[in-house]
């Protein structure tokens, strides 16, 4: 495994560990579970920017860097970096810590790139006030 730095001065928006349910029959951690993780981590700055409730419209980029395993803990950061009109774009960088004998190894293991649009009570795309 890599030892890759966490971002400096960020604290991650999540932190979760893999759990062995969380495995594919490869026996790392299943694509979609990381997905749903990043997907809940790029909400949550996207619904504080948008004031409400937002939803997912789109993954422009998701690249899966190296392998998750069971028991690494898995950090997720997110940054608003694009705010349209009902828009919200975010950059989410995923890193696992893994833990052995004492020895804690970083490493990057999914970027990804989603718009969420901010929506009214009755599901509409609404304006963001910037």
């Amino acid at each position: 495994m890599a030892n890759d730095s966490l971002p400096e001065n960020k604290m991650p928006v999540i932190r979760v560990p893999a759990m062995p349910s969380d495995l594919n029959q490869g026996g790392t951690v299943f694509g979609g579970w990381i997905m749903s993780q990043v997907d809940i981590a790029g909400s949550i700055p996207a619904a504080v920017r948008a004031g409400g409730a937002i939803v997912t419209r789109a993954v422009d980029s998701f690249e899966f860097k190296k392998p998750v395993f069971a028991g690494d803990l898995v950090s997720c950061y997110a940054d608003v970096i694009k705010v349209g009109r009902t828009s919200i774009t975010v950059h989410v960088e995923v890193y696992a810590q893994h833990m052995d004998k004492g020895v804690v190894t970083t490493t990057a293991v999914t970027e990804a790139s989603l718009v969420y649009v901010a929506i009214d009570k009755h599901g509409k795309p609404r304006s963001i006030v910037r």
